[in-house]
């Protein structure tokens, strides 16, 4: 079965409006691991706009019995801090800029070959097994084994919008199809990520071995429309008392 791991920077944003601190992001950790989530991923910046070092600190504390996946750019010094500190199960490492809105590409590895190699055997040595998300682009898939990286995380977010705008769908999801096929002949394991959600997700894992999916924005808001309601019901009631 393709694993889950949930994506919790889009709490940390909501979080961050106010200095209450909630919603609790080792409260919604637990909730996703008792739900069967079998993995908890944060993507903290450097601009602190969402998940903060103090996050990844205390969510290390509560999710020993799942994967912890720490997503970042590792050219970035602040990054390298948190991992060595924490040791994740998993880093992915994610070419964004400290501007970068989301993160919208894969690495160039025929530009960024060198810089990577130092810090994959670096996490390695911390005990991290390493991803580069990447787009579905064989050719430079095809340079990844040479980083000594043990997975790739496949950038979903063209096949989210072929989906969404029901164009070019199927060419595009034999893209990356054919790009997973290829990085498992390479002896690379296959993850997926960014703009997949409930509606685009089953027709997605169809391409078979994606070992895990990394859902964030979209499982946050069908969270908000799937428990609203239920919500409200609650407060109506206290009230009828």
């Amino acid at each position: 079965m393709t694993k889950l791991s949930v994506n919790l920077n889009k709490v940390a944003l909501l979080r961050n409006t106010r200095n209450i601190g909630i919603p609790s992001i080792t409260k919604m950790a637990k909730i996703c691991i008792e739900a069967g989530a079998n993995g908890i991923t944060v993507h903290p910046r450097p601009d602190q706009r969402h998940i903060r070092p103090s996050d990844v600190y205390d969510l290390a504390e509560v999710v020993s019995s799942v994967e912890f996946n720490i997503e970042g750019n590792p050219l970035e010094s602040s990054f390298m801090e948190i991992v060595r500190r924490v040791k994740p199960t998993q880093c992915t490492l994610v070419p964004d800029t400290p501007d970068t809105f989301t993160s919208d590409s894969g690495w160039d590895l025929t530009q960024n070959h060198e810089r990577l190699l130092p810090i994959i055997q670096e996490l390695q040595s911390l005990g991290c097994r390493v991803s580069l998300f990447m787009d579905a682009d064989i050719e430079q898939i095809c340079l990844v084994p040479a980083t000594g990286a043990e997975r790739i995380e496949l950038y979903t977010e063209p096949y989210a919008t072929a989906f969404r705008e029901n164009h070019n769908l199927e060419a595009t999801w034999q893209q990356f199809a054919q790009a997973a096929e290829k990085s498992q002949e390479l002896g690379l394991g296959v993850n997926a990520g960014h703009d997949l959600n409930l509606a685009n997700l089953a027709k997605f894992c169809t391409i078979p071995n994606i070992l895990e999916v990394s859902i964030g924005h979209a499982l946050t808001a069908e969270a908000l429309e799937m428990g609203f309601a239920h919500t409200v019901r609650q407060y109506i009631a206290i009230l009828l008392k």
